[in-house]
């Protein structure tokens, strides 16, 4: 449901917002003596990933394609093929020649040639921050505008007063969406030190629930990860995990039982994470949850803030008013009060290392807009 559903709704979001605002906004506003208009960027490179391959097409292509913009598109050589079927829409609807274009490519060769060519006026990608950082640095030669959607390390704050089961169940969800592969899971779970045993063993109990399966039959959770490397990779920080000390209480590197055939692993818990372990500060793309506890809110709130990320947060309460004000103190791009509902309107992106600019809604439709004033 989510890697189709959720690109529907995304595409009928942004045409209805378009339709609503209309001439309002891209007819211009008058400011003092000033019209304020906004017009097309011009051509827009857009690389999409292969986590969620429509979703992240649909993000870039369409606000662009409304905004006036024209768009050569790389999708992930990893997931082209909704890349394809998409293309064949757009084709279908009588798109002219020309204004949408699809290139098929790894990245250090088609993504970096999009991100250099003088005659593509911004970059718009979604990816890890590794290859954000790269996007950045060849398309500063012809001083493009970038936008940038990388990755997380996203912290979970469960206060004292939170109804903890509801937190730890859904905080678990979160995590094993996608088998882990979602740039703003909330892999680090922030626990009160007197509810933290308790929480551990909910977690463990949800986390065991998740088990692998094959993705067509309908009583599975979670299906395989995308490919052999991603699969060593999250059995690596496993190990890491082990080895830095932390504590095992569900999962392990382990080949997943009955399992012969696919890229499958284990949903994996780990308990006494101290937040300057590797599992707790880098990316591991998979289904690894780390638990971490604090002794006082100002201390989850330092542990929350301590990374080079700052993608997404969640803070659970039972005082509304409390869980707002430290979500306010959270440095993130958005943040989910106790299971807030996913809202296609509002802005989605980073702070820090998680990138720059934002997608959804008006803001991600003005990433792909100049901006002119016009003195009378």
């Amino acid at each position: 449901m989510v890697q189709a559903g959720l690109p529907a709704l995304m595409f009928r979001t942004f045409v209805d917002l378009v339709e609503e605002v209309g001439d309002r906004y891209f007819g211009g506003e008058h400011q003092g003596n000033s019209l304020i208009v906004r017009e097309p960027v011009g051509v827009v490179g857009a690389i999409t990933p292969w986590n969620y391959p429509l979703h992240q097409i649909v993000l870039k292509v369409v606000p662009a394609l409304l905004a006036g913009d024209t768009v050569v598109l790389k999708p992930s050589e990893v997931a082209p093929l909704s890349a394809y079927a998409f293309t064949e829409v757009l084709h279908e609807a009588g798109l002219p020649a020309g204004v949408f274009n699809l290139v098929s490519g790894t990245g250090p060769v088609v993504g970096e040639a999009i991100a250099a060519h003088p005659g593509v006026d911004m970059v718009s990608f979604t990816g890890s921050t590794r290859a954000g950082t790269r996007v950045s640095q060849v398309a500063a030669e012809t001083v493009k505008r970038v936008a940038l959607e990388l990755g997380g390390k996203s912290p979970n704050v469960v206060l004292p007063d939170a109804d903890l089961a509801q937190a730890v169940k859904r905080g678990v969800a979160d995590v094993m969406r996608n088998t882990g592969q979602s740039c703003n899971a909330l892999t680090r779970m922030l626990v009160h030190r007197d509810s933290y045993d308790e929480a551990v063993r909910l977690a463990a109990e949800s986390a065991a629930r998740y088990v692998p399966g094959d993705p067509e039959d309908e009583s599975t959770r979670m299906g395989p990860l995308v490919s052999a490397a991603q699969l060593d990779r999250v059995r690596e920080y496993v190990r890491v995990g082990v080895r830095e000390g932390a504590r095992l209480v569900v999962g392990g590197a382990d080949p997943v039982e009955g399992r012969t055939r696919g890229y499958y692993v284990n949903p994996t818990v780990f308990a006494d994470v101290d937040n300057g372990m590797r599992i707790a500060r880098e990316e591991i793309f998979g289904p690894v949850l780390c638990l971490i506890p604090y002794d006082t809110e100002e201390e989850a709130v330092e542990i929350a803030n301590d990374t080079v990320y700052g993608l997404n947060a969640a803070v659970w309460s039972a005082d509304p008013d409390r869980a707002l004000a430290v979500a306010r103190r959270l440095r993130a791009g958005q943040v989910e009060v106790n299971g807030g509902a996913l809202n296609p309107r509002a802005p989605f992106g980073g702070y820090k290392r998680s990138g720059n600019g934002r997608e959804w809604g008006l803001h991600g439709l003005d990433e792909f807009c100049e901006v002119k004033a016009i003195q009378l």
